[in-house]
């Protein structure tokens, strides 16, 4: 069993991302926009977006067909900045962690991307390829988020089961290399976000 945490801007497409994977009803707690938050939460390049997750998304997913039989328990966060402290709690025991990127807000994508690096839990990036955005190879997003190269960037669509969990393998790929390269490199692994 292992839990991932799908993160990213405001509107990336984490809870559809949850929703299109999870083999469970997933709980969610979106909530509708409201006047109140416009002076907050931009909805440029999203207008059509009507509800926002309030405090995390969840799903599972099993895949027995996989090289080793497992059970991923997901973890939807909220996108804007204002939620990063419960990040940190959505985070804790987590294998590691999904960054979804909307190329047409690119912008919303360096909290996250920063976050995972500062907290040290591997993690991929994900660009979401939403319909009628323009198309960027994973090495231009690679390059405008400043990733090095040991940071897996592939594409996805977020609506589709396949992509999502196409995704979260490659998550759980990169983070046992990242484990056994810690282990061999003779680092401990923080336990600040490993304890359960």
């Amino acid at each position: 069993m292992l839990k991932i945490v799908i993160a990213g801007g405001f509107g990336a497409g984490k809870t559809t991302a949850v929703g299109a994977v999870s083999e469970i009803t997933p709980l969610s707690t979106e909530e509708y926009l409201t006047e109140a938050s416009a002076d907050v939460d931009s909805l440029a390049g999203i207008e059509a977006k009507q509800t926002t997750t309030v405090a995390f998304d969840f799903g599972r997913l099993s895949l027995p067909d996989a090289p080793m039989p497992l059970e991923l328990f997901l973890f939807g966060t909220p996108g804007q900045d204002r939620f990063v402290d419960l990040w940190y709690d959505l985070s804790r025991g987590a294998v590691g962690a999904v960054v979804l990127v909307d190329t047409r807000r690119l912008e919303s994508s360096f909290t996250p991307v920063s976050f995972f690096e500062d907290v040290g839990l591997p993690f991929v990036v994900a660009v979401n390829q939403f319909d009628g955005a323009h198309r960027y190879h994973p090495e231009q997003v690679r390059t405008a988020l400043e990733l090095p190269a040991s940071v897996p960037v592939v594409t996805c669509d977020a609506r589709d089961p396949n992509h999502v969990a196409g995704v979260l393998l490659t998550l759980v790929d990169h983070a046992v290399d990242n484990a056994a390269t810690t282990s061999r490199a003779g680092h401990v692994p923080s336990t600040t976000l490993q304890d359960a």
